[in-house]
């Protein structure tokens, strides 16, 4: 018996749960013809199938939209960042300490 553990990369995982998902052969086929256990193609299958939305989540689908919204995102929490920070210093001062 194996006691190392595979690691699969995600293009493998989403391969097997495409051919699971389709249903051109069944689970335990598919386990033999990959060489996984029927229960981690069953994982991956409702993995797969419960993130499918995310594809479709954004408006036009492109990266760039991505990017300038986790930029903006990233802009904000650098500001919030530098007020509690200046507000942490403030405070630390009345309280007679030094930071």
């Amino acid at each position: 018996m194996k006691n190392t553990r595979n690691r699969h990369q995600a293009a493998f995982k989403a391969k097997v749960a495409l051919a699971a998902v389709q249903e051109l052969d069944t689970i335990p086929v598919l386990a033999k013809r990959f060489g996984v256990t029927a229960g981690q193609i069953y994982a991956w299958k409702r993995a797969f199938v419960a993130n499918a939305e995310r594809v479709f989540s954004s408006s036009d689908g492109t990266k760039s939209n991505e990017g300038s919204v986790s930029s903006e995102r990233e802009d904000q929490l650098l500001k919030k960042i530098g007020e509690l920070t200046v507000e942490r210093d403030f405070l630390s001062r009345g309280l007679g300490r030094r930071a």
